[in-house]
């Protein structure tokens, strides 16, 4: 039986942090740093990336850590899920990217790396859609019902439909697509910063679905794998509650979040949390600088151990 979260995860420890450029335009979470300096936000960064490993780990999480190469600069290689998944099958896939600068992030050593410890059977590369100008930014795009085998994606310029459907071929998903928006009349960049879904449970902000066939479908779908939906705000959602993880440590299953996101929840909704998982809350104020937070850093590991 496939598991929908896992104990192993991959994450990348920055070297130069700072908000992308690149990517401020079509990111509504993403905010400028005024008054820091590169080297002091990435050293601020490199503490808040510690502190979460350290936490992970003490939850009974398995942290893979790499460190980033130092050049070129890559402000976003701390948030490794939009470039590669893996598969419990032993494949490994490869995402297309928005901005040129994260296209630089893709590293076969951590591969090499996975492979002393898990099974690695084929990679497949879908970067060559860049070419195309289309984009599928990995787990950023794709909210994996990894039991089920559907991805639910909010389209935008970072997740594109010719993309979608050949991974989902590839890879035997099922496409649940659909259009969310932010307060200014622009698509959500990212899935995974309006939806999580767990084992047993789903948090999604459904008013940010503004077509109501889309809305009810996707609803019905979660619905439909026996999944208990959380509805999340559009406020909860700029404070990062959406972008969560379901993982498992030593005690059972965990939902990862940053603190802030965690703050945001009222009462109830941190009750129905708390039955099917343990809030593991991360500090990451300088990282949520560059629009993502705890789950855009975490790339799961699935692949079949050795």
């Amino acid at each position: 039986m496939i598991e929908q979260s896992t104990n192993s995860v991959v994450m990348i420890r920055p070297s130069r942090f700072y908000p992308n450029p690149e990517t401020a335009a079509d990111n509504s979470f993403q905010r400028e740093a005024s008054g820091e300096n590169v080297a002091t936000m990435s050293k601020t960064a490199q503490d808040e990336f510690d502190r979460a490993v350290e936490t992970l780990g003490t939850a009974g999480v398995s942290v893979h850590v790499f460190e980033d190469t130092v050049a070129p600069d890559k402000p976003d290689a701390v948030f490794p899920n939009n470039w590669f998944s893996t598969h419990h099958d032993g494949r490994v896939a490869l995402y297309p990217m928005f901005s040129p600068a994260r296209r630089r992030e893709r590293r076969t050593d951590i591969f090499d790396e996975l492979r002393r410890s898990f099974r690695i059977s084929e990679v497949i590369d879908y970067s060559k859609y860049e070419e195309q100008g289309q984009c599928l930014e990995g787990t950023g795009s794709l909210v994996l019902d990894h039991a089920q085998k559907i991805a639910y994606v909010s389209l935008s310029q970072r997740a594109h439909l010719e993309p979608l459907e050949r991974f989902c071929t590839d890879f035997g998903y099922e496409a649940v697509n659909f259009t969310s928006l932010g307060e200014d009349g622009r698509p959500i960049y990212h899935t995974n910063v309006i939806m999580c879904v767990g084992s047993e449970f789903a948090l999604l902000a459904l008013e940010m679905i503004p077509e109501a066939k889309e809305r009810e479908r996707v609803r019905d779908r979660l619905a439909s794998t026996g999944k208990e939906i959380i509805e999340l705000t559009r406020k909860q959602i700029g404070e990062f509650t959406g972008n969560a993880i379901e993982l498992h440590g030593d005690a059972g299953k965990l939902l990862v979040m940053s603190s802030r996101g965690v703050a945001a929840l009222d009462a109830a909704q941190r009750k129905l949390i708390q039955r099917y998982a343990r809030l593991v809350p991360l500090s990451l104020p300088t990282i949520e600088l560059a629009g993502g937070s705890a789950r855009c850093m975490i790339a799961t590991i699935h692949l079949p151990p050795l």
